[in-house]
């Protein structure tokens, strides 16, 4: 079949009918601007003057955000979605990537995917999805790449998808959420999609939601505040403690936000297969051995506390540099890093580059 990444394409839909069990977080437009610019400069140490980019692009943002027209029109209909997913646009993608020195920006649908909705309509909306990243990609050799969504709860239909997203679309690797419903990626219904990725050694980045425990808890703090952060710090739990980071060893897998609060939680990890016997199985070598093997991006974390924290337990190998655009731009990023003082001039360009290409080879050229 041909590569229909350079075929013209429609935009994308596949979602359907809205389901309260997976509820639709607020974005953040709070975190936005220059009131999150200056947070950064007040967690990172604030050294001033930093190069903020360079003249030629190099970097690679494995955490950016684009929104298929027909997944905007889903959100529309379903009743969710906040302005700057709406208004997404790749030529905003273009002008905050070179303001940066971005090189090449990995695409992928924010939260909440298809969690929205199931069955035809899910299965619609990611395919709709992924052939219009893979058209963007077509259209701006050597800018984009692609991580593929999929509708993780249905298995036949993600298989298909995973097969077509990756060997006919050429996608560089699958985004899933952390969550779907009540359930985290080391769940048993999803054995064998993972089973799948690890034969095909795929590359899987995952993007934080909020579970169906955890919507709307306080009115005071929208989701992305607090639940994003546990959710990926859930996932990667279940992962490990499933068993399926030793199952699955050949999954490479990308968690946004530096871990969530998985840096912070680290002695509880640790200690876990202490007081609960029966999980040393999971982790015969210890938890650290399967936690350094994960890569974990920047993005909105490029600050000296967050990075200071996983830098404490990752080496800086296992980072990867990314942005969240469009809430937050490139720029932030990258000043953010070097006024943080967490790391040396040669493993910046590490985690702005070197990480990546070892996860995304082809885009060495």
């Amino acid at each position: 079949m041909a590569d229909l990444r350079t075929a013209p394409l429609r935009g994308c839909f596949c979602c359907g009918q809205s389901s309260s069990s997976f509820a639709a977080p607020t974005r953040r437009s709070f975190m936005l601007g220059a009131g999150a610019l200056a947070l950064t400069t007040a967690v990172g140490g604030g050294r001033a003057g930093a190069q903020t980019a360079d003249a030629k692009p190099f970097r690679i943002d494995v955490h950016h955000h684009l929104s298929p027209p027909t997944y905007v029109t889903a959100s529309n209909d379903s009743g969710f979605g906040d302005p700057l997913m709406k208004s997404w646009s790749i030529e905003k993608s273009l002008a905050d990537m070179d303001k940066a020195g971005i090189a090449t920006a990995m695409l992928s649908v924010t939260t909440p995917a298809v969690n929205f909705t199931k069955g035809d309509t899910a299965r619609r909306l990611c395919r709709e999805s992924n052939e219009y990243a893979a058209k963007l990609i077509a259209d701006h050799p050597g800018r984009f790449g692609n991580f593929a969504m999929l509708p993780l709860t249905d298995t036949e239909v993600s298989l298909r998808e995973l097969a077509y997203a990756l060997d006919t679309l050429k996608a560089d690797g699958i985004a899933l959420m952390t969550s779907y419903g009540d359930k985290w990626l080391g769940d048993p219904l999803f054995l064998p999609v993972m089973e799948e990725l690890n034969r095909r050694k795929a590359l899987v980045y995952t993007h934080p939601t909020a579970a169906n425990c955890c919507v709307n808890l306080a009115p005071t703090q929208p989701p992305v505040m607090i639940e994003f952060g546990t959710d990926t710090t859930r996932t990667i739990a279940d992962i490990v403690f499933s068993g399926n980071a030793r199952r699955f060893p050949d999954i490479r897998w990308i968690f946004s936000h530096a871990g969530g609060t998985m840096p912070f939680l680290i002695e509880r990890f640790v200690r876990h297969p202490l007081l609960v016997p029966k999980v040393k199985d999971t982790v015969p070598d210890g938890t650290l051995t399967e936690l350094k093997r994960f890569f974990y991006d920047t993005a909105q974390t490029s600050n000296r506390s967050a990075m200071s924290a996983l830098a404490a337990i990752i080496p800086p190998s296992q980072i990867v540099f990314g942005t969240d655009f469009p809430y937050r731009t490139g720029i932030d990023h990258v000043r953010g890093l070097r006024e943080a003082g967490v790391f040396t001039d040669e493993q910046i360009a590490a985690i702005d580059r070197g990480n990546a290409l070892k996860l995304i080879p082809r885009l060495a050229s």
